[in-house]
């Protein structure tokens, strides 16, 4: 599926996201982000700006940094220096769990559902945060809990029916093949209302036609929730096909940003990288 150019736009703090972006604040600005492990620098300096609804890709070798990005932006770690702006506002003091409901979710590169639990019952985890019931009307199971988890079933159905899993919703998480697991994962993200959403390496273990489709409902969920996308990734088709901007990380610093074509073209990036993965599938 041909993707329409998107045009980029420079910011005075030396970032870039898509034009429809430009009137309202990025989603998320990281500034000289750093973070450090007995004295070695797993990420030094890094900067990145998102736009409101811009599909970003972050990429680089395997060990480059990606996921520890990832980990310092949902608080799994907390930065060594540096300042994360997500909608504006500081995350500096929050938790794992203060940073989900302000609105950034995530999936991991090793699938973590509960895999004894049904389908439904795995994104309807990702709605907790939306019920609106008492703890006494729960154990009592009062009219207002019966109304909640009507709503709570209505909306996962909803939810699941962007990959076309509402059919799948009462299977055991674990029983499904490995794609649809990893589509499970994105839906459970989901259900957490993010503004946005950080994918690590969506497409592992998927065939091209599967891959196809991701891509198809990553444009998807970005139109229809009007949210942004950061996605890390060693799919280069993919990464090439969907990302509007792509910054490219090598032993924990950045070494390059623009657009898939301004990447591509970039001889620091294929010598890093693109370069590698050709000599590899050479």
């Amino acid at each position: 599926m041909s993707q329409q150019k998107t045009r980029m736009v420079p910011l005075p703090s030396e970032g870039i996201i898509p034009e429809r972006d430009a009137g309202s604040m990025p989603v998320l600005e990281c500034r000289h982000l750093g973070i450090e492990f007995g004295g070695l620098k797993a990420v030094d300096d890094f900067n990145l700006t998102v736009g409101k609804t811009e599909i970003a890709g972050l990429i680089g070798p395997n060990g480059a940094g990606k996921t520890t990005i990832f980990n310092l932006l949902t608080k799994v770690y907390q930065p060594t220096h540096g300042t994360i702006l997500f909608d504006g506002k500081e995350t500096s003091g929050m938790n794992t769990v203060q940073v989900n409901r302000a609105g950034i979710a995530r999936t991991f590169q090793n699938i973590r559902l509960f895999s004894t639990l049904s389908v439904e019952d795995n994104v309807k985890i990702g709605l907790q945060g939306s019920m609106s019931y008492s703890a006494l009307t729960g154990i009592l199971r009062l009219p207002g809990y019966w109304k909640n988890e009507k709503r709570m079933h209505e909306r996962a159905l909803e939810l699941l029916s962007i990959f076309d899993m509402q059919d799948l919703a009462n299977h055991i998480a674990g029983s499904l093949p490995y794609g649809a697991q990893r589509r499970l994962e994105i839906v459970r993200a989901l259900a957490t209302s993010p503004k946005l959403l950080l994918l690590d390496e969506p497409a592992a273990g998927m065939n091209p036609s599967e891959t196809a489709e991701l891509m198809s409902n990553i444009r998807k969920i970005r139109d229809t929730f009007q949210i942004a996308v950061l996605l890390i990734e060693h799919d280069m088709k993919l990464v090439m096909g969907i990302c509007e901007g792509i910054a490219v990380l090598n032993y924990g610093r950045l070494i390059a940003k623009g657009t898939p074509e301004e990447i591509q073209k970039n001889p620091v990036v294929i010598e890093a990288y693109l370069g590698k993965q050709k000599g590899a599938d050479a």
